[in-house]
């Protein structure tokens, strides 16, 4: 047992004070914190649930020493996860003269700003991009405004706007980048190994930073609820109205964010956020690159991790069923003691895992694709952006010297109350020539494999009638490669790097 020293104070910079909150309900909302207790309302409340993309603010953390800035979600992160972080609110960007930012100044002059209310939100998402990147094009401009919407829809003069910042001003001027070093260097002052523990009186929060402290933590309160992005445990208390009695937060632990090539495959540490996954996936097919591009939005990328999209147990939720497909493997600790299963025995029922009082995701294992294995994702929803799948369906097929299938793994999302193999379409597959009369035979069987619900997303025949349609894409894309689909255009390109 560890027994690290405890600190009883969340610290963080809001723009250039220091901040120190020494008492509060674990789950209290960063946007509730900032309008309420510090009446900056220009961050805006409009879903509640990490959608609308109004309540944005920028948030910059340590990542090697270094100072990155990310947009995210205020009205579903924790406050007392800001510790170590420099935070910054659309009431930062004007200087103390009043002179506009220069991405502020970009809204005006294109007339970017449409009714005003989702404003300060598109403009702090362009606020980080515009702090982290030099020259994006057009694509990369509408995937990081991706998780801001406009009940106007007006986006045309709000892209305009980002066109014409890069166009026009200076980042080497801008007064952000210019003591982001300073910035930095504060926040590792603050830096320490204790163990943060606060609470409003009856509800504790604590914030290891070892794993070693984590797993004791986890060992003590196997009630507790495991917090990483909050992407979707924060709709647990915003939507839910649940109380969180204790919250153990993930976020301060840095082992967990590596990402490492070890051999044959690539180690994710459970809290490698949904951006840096995106980047080692990419490297292994451009399918896994364009399903990763259309998770969530950015903010939910930036805050969203592999561990809590996998230990979340949503039927619904995008990694799982590429991981499958992969034939990835689960890192389980509790205590001192490690077990390894495969993902997709990990899924028991709706919402069960098998994960032990006491246990924790501590790593993915994720086999690196052979040069001769063929891999297919799709992800079916209603919206193309920032939608939550009614049908992902991920694909994995090695073919022997004559063609025959000789492995598949064909692994649903969507269909089951848990991520799920299709079985009897794989053993329909197994042994024969990878055609079109074999496709037919695994379309057919995944009726013996699926029962799927009809909800708000789709109805039960849809979801089976897709998920043929998916399998049957599969097989044009890889024997007819010419074909015009988007995904199949893919396969020419580089990964994004």
């Amino acid at each position: 047992m560890h027994h690290p020293a405890m600190r009883e104070t969340v610290r963080f910079l809001l723009g250039d004070e220091l901040v120190e909150v020494a008492s509060c309900d674990p789950t209290r909302t960063v946007l509730d914190w900032l309008r309420l207790d510090r009446r900056r309302t220009g961050t805006k409340e409009g879903c509640a649930e990490g959608d609308c993309g109004a309540c944005t603010i920028v948030v910059g953390r340590l990542d090697g020493g270094r100072l990155r800035y990310e947009a995210i979600n205020a009205c579903i992160r924790f406050l007392p996860t800001l510790d170590g972080c420099h935070v910054l609110t659309v009431e930062h960007l004007r200087s103390a003269d009043g002179a506009l930012h220069p991405v502020q100044q970009a809204m005006v002059d294109c007339h970017g700003s449409q009714c005003g209310f989702c404003t300060p939100g598109f403009v702090m998402s362009l606020f980080a991009l515009w702090l982290n990147e030099t020259d994006p094009s057009v694509g990369r401009i509408e995937d990081a405004l991706a998780g801001n919407l406009c009940r106007c829809t007006g986006y045309e003069p709000i892209i305009a706007a980002a066109r014409h910042l890069y166009e026009r001003a200076d980042r080497r001027s801008d007064r952000f980048a210019l003591s982001a070093s300073a910035a930095a260097e504060r926040l590792c002052s603050m830096a320490d190994t204790e163990t943060i523990s606060v609470g409003d009186g009856s509800h504790r929060f604590y914030a290891p930073a070892t794993v070693e402290t984590l797993a004791d933590l986890v060992s003590a309160h196997p009630q507790a609820t495991l917090v990483a992005g909050a992407t979707d445990v924060g709709l647990w208390v915003t939507k839910g109205m649940r109380q969180l009695d204790p919250v153990i937060y993930l976020g301060r632990i840095e082992e967990l964010r590596a990402i490492s090539h070890e051999g044959d495959h690539l180690r994710f540490g459970a809290m490698a956020n949904l951006i840096a996954v995106r980047e080692a996936l990419a490297g292994l097919s451009p399918q896994l690159d364009e399903m990763m591009r259309r998770f969530g939005g950015e903010q939910v990328r930036n805050a969203g991790t592999i561990g809590g999209n996998i230990a979340n147990g949503s039927p619904i939720g995008d990694l799982p069923p590429a991981l499958i497909a992969l034939g990835a493997t689960l890192v389980l600790r509790k205590g001192f003691e490690c077990r390894e299963l495969p993902l997709e025995a990990f899924f028991l029922d709706y919402r069960k895992q098998d994960r032990q009082p006491g246990e924790f995701v501590e790593a993915v294992l994720v086999p690196k694709l052979p040069a001769d294995a063929l891999l297919h994702v799709s992800k079916i929803s209603k919206r193309f952006d920032e939608d939550i799948s009614a049908v992902c369906g991920a694909f994995y097929l090695k073919l022997d010297e004559v063609g025959r299938v000789s492995e598949a793994r064909l692994a649903y999302g969507g269909m089951a109350g848990i991520p799920k193999r299709a079985k009897a379409a794989e053993a329909a597959l197994f042994g024969g020539s990878w055609d079109e009369a074999a496709v037919a035979a695994a379309i057919a069987a995944l009726a013996q494999d699926f029962t799927p619900l009809s909800d708000m997303r789709a109805s039960a025949a849809y979801r089976l009638k897709v998920a043929g349609n998916l399998l049957r894409r599969f097989l044009i894309e890889t024997t007819a490669p010419e074909t015009a689909t988007r995904v199949a255009g893919l396969l020419a390109e580089p990964a994004h790097g």
